[in-house]
């Protein structure tokens, strides 16, 4: 085998990187990682500990369940928005109405970063649309994209 025949590493990485580019392009992305990134500070911030020298403060609240049960919903929502497109209206819906019940029981949302990154990403996930494909141009003479 000579250094001619095998895959480089460089067109196997351009590779990768264009399916994944794909892959993003046919669902709302960004909105379902947002919604990721919001179930993380909702589900620890309750269960956290805060140490200042020697006193330590406990952020558990009496809804210390129903923070956890918020953050894997929008964990599970922002999945869903990824991987079952179809249904972003009702993922990105769920989240934002996750996002204002997190202000009431997840000490104001994760101390409102949980609760600004849930209502962002279900309003890219409500409002995201798939685009068409552009129909590649037609070199015809006289047309749009012939001759000067």
């Amino acid at each position: 085998m000579s250094a001619d025949t095998r895959p480089r590493l460089i067109d196997t990485l351009g590779r990768i990187r264009r399916s994944f580019w794909d892959w993003r392009g046919r669902r709302p992305f960004w909105g379902g990682l947002l919604c990721i990134l919001a179930g993380v500070p909702v589900m620890y911030i309750p269960y956290q500990t805060v140490s200042l020298g020697d006193l330590q403060f406990r952020m558990a609240t009496t809804a210390g369940a129903g923070s956890l049960i918020i953050g894997v919903l929008l964990i599970v929502l922002g999945l869903t928005m990824w991987y079952q497109p179809q249904s972003r209206v009702f993922a990105g819906v769920a989240a934002i109405l996750l996002a204002l019940v997190s202000l009431v029981v997840s000490n104001f949302g994760a101390f409102l970063v949980g609760f600004l990154l849930a209502l962002i990403g279900g309003g890219l996930g409500v409002s995201w649309a798939p685009g068409q494909p552009q129909p590649a141009p037609a070199d015809e003479p006289g047309g749009r994209h012939g001759a000067d």
